[in-house]
């Protein structure tokens, strides 16, 4: 076992060369609520917040299922998961119920912000049923009013 102090200095070396996972936004941040498990999200000790948060939108993307390993999920995280959702949705007849149920299952926590007007009501009124959530999506205009940076 090493000493207190040299485990200290060792976590800090770590963390700052980039080589410890992250599991959170720094201190902070304006999302320093929302958490993901780092086991799933490979993220360096040295990227900034907004190459963090672009880092895991990237992974949602491409696994969409991942969103299942988070907390809090910022918007951007969200409207990640939602392109995927709309895509699903125009691309065949049945409804991706999967991954909404991801979505409701995200704004539990009351610290998880609105991605889009009305959907936290919309889950709350649904009693949290994927497809009366469905059905508010598909009633949005225009990709549900997505617009990506």
């Amino acid at each position: 076992m090493l000493p207190p102090r040299l485990q200290q200095a060792l976590a800090w070396l770590i963390r700052v060369c980039g080589f410890d996972t992250l599991d959170s936004f720094p201190p902070g941040h304006a999302y320093a609520r929302t958490r993901w498990n780092a086991a799933y999200f490979d993220i360096a000790s040295d990227l900034k917040p907004d190459q963090i948060e672009r880092s895991i939108c990237e992974r949602i993307a491409n696994t969409p299922t991942i969103f299942a390993h988070i907390e809090s999920p910022t918007p951007a995280m969200q409207r990640a998961l939602l392109a995927v959702i709309e895509q699903r949705m125009r691309r065949s007849c049945g409804q991706p119920v999967d991954l909404i149920a991801l979505l409701i299952n995200a704004y539990r926590s009351p610290y998880t912000a609105d991605a889009l007007p009305g959907l936290r009501a919309a889950i709350v009124e649904s009693d949290g049923d994927p497809h009366a959530v469905a059905a508010f999506l598909g009633a949005m205009p225009a990709a549900f009013n997505v617009i990506e940076a």
